[in-house]
């Protein structure tokens, strides 16, 4: 009974203790605290998109698209490049000749294709330059023919005194006596003298001393002149020819419109002439003062060569006259850059070697008619 007792008190008093500690608990619990304040929760970071990977390309066989049919679109250093990998690769593997070396071969006939494609195009291109060039120059000559015709000059035929007439006074020299009539038929007469630009239109070169296209041209003989006409008719169908001494002169002194100078233009020679007093070389044509037919040059500058052999004169009137049928020498006329005054004047004249050239000597060009 007292065990049972005993045991009774025990667990009472062991109920109570929980009891107790419960309820220290709940006052705890109960005491009034402040809230603790809320914490905003921290955004996350948003992650960085992952790039979008490449789609892989696949590599072409760049020889195979070179050895291909129709891939003109390559170039020969493209060819000299595959060329190059392809020797390489037969050179570190020599076992693989039997694979590598058809495509060797392949690369040098499209090489050799290319090649021939270019010489090609560049023989193209040169015909096709040498064809501007030919039809530039057919233009250029045509011009310069055409100029030329269009500088001849009408000389109404009439009947004048030839040699030393009363104004060349003691200057005359005594194969310019004796004066006598002429009668001569109308003609045609450059206006200039020949230049150097018509020269080689004709001829195809320049053979003067003094160079300049609008410069009589000089260092032609007789026989060069006769060599440039004949080509001149060739090309122009025309009929011109060197003017015969009678012609020259009488064109020289103005023909029916004559004044009666000393000088073709004028009894100053300065005005009129290049002559050893005002000059040291060839002029351009035309920059003296004309004659009364706008003529120019035909005192000064070059001497200018005439159809005829030189001979004496006869005191008998002449109709036509074209000279004796032979001599020493054909005639010049109308003094030169290189002579004094005197070789300027309308009658002076003299006679050389059909082949010689001078730097002083050129030739003006006569028509019958324009047809």
């Amino acid at each position: 009974m007292k065990l049972r007792i005993l045991l009774c008190l025990f667990a009472f008093f062991s109920t109570f203790g929980v009891w107790e500690a419960s309820v220290s608990e709940l006052s705890a619990q109960s005491v009034i605290q402040p809230p603790k304040p809320k914490q905003k929760p921290k955004p996350k970071p948003k992650p960085k998109p992952k790039p979008k990977p490449k789609p892989r390309q696949a590599k072409p066989n760049v020889y195979q698209q070179l050895m291909n049919e129709g891939q003109a679109q390559y170039n020969r250093q493209e060819y000299k490049a595959a060329l190059t990998t392809f020797q390489n690769a037969l050179a570190k593997y020599p076992a693989k000749q039997s694979e590598v070396q058809p495509w060797i071969d392949k690369c040098n006939l499209r090489l050799a294709e290319i090649a021939q494609r270019e010489r090609e195009a560049a023989e193209q291109r040169a015909r096709e330059e040498a064809a501007r060039r030919e039809r530039e120059e057919s233009e250029k000559k045509r011009q310069i023919l055409n100029r030329l015709v269009a500088n001849m000059v009408r000389v109404e035929g009439g009947t004048f005194t030839m040699g030393a007439t009363s104004e060349q006074g003691s200057d005359a020299a005594g194969d310019e006596k004796p004066a006598h009539q002429v009668t001569l038929s109308s003609f045609y007469i450059g206006k200039y003298e020949v230049t150097q630009a018509e020269w080689e239109a004709v001829m195809g070169r320049n053979p003067s001393h003094f160079k300049g296209a609008n410069l009589p041209v000089e260092q032609v003989s007789w026989y060069d002149c006769q060599e440039f006409i004949r080509k001149l008719n060739e090309l122009t169908g025309k009929k011109f020819r060197l003017p015969t001494e009678a012609e020259w002169e009488y064109a020289a002194r103005g023909g029916k419109r004559s004044y009666g100078e000393k000088y073709a233009g004028g009894g100053d020679v300065d005005n009129v002439a290049w002559y050893s007093g005002n000059s040291d070389k060839t002029h351009p044509v035309g920059t003296k003062r004309g004659n009364e037919l706008g003529l120019y040059d035909m005192s000064g500058n070059v001497w200018e060569w005439c159809q005829d052999w030189y001979g004496n004169y006869s005191s008998s009137h002449q109709t036509n006259p074209t000279g004796p049928a032979a001599g020493l020498g054909r005639v010049l006329r109308g003094g030169s850059w290189l002579y004094v005054a005197r070789f300027c004047r309308l009658s002076c004249r003299g006679g050389y070697d059909p082949g010689r050239r001078f730097d002083s000597s050129g030739l003006r060009l006569a028509l019958p008619n324009l047809q």
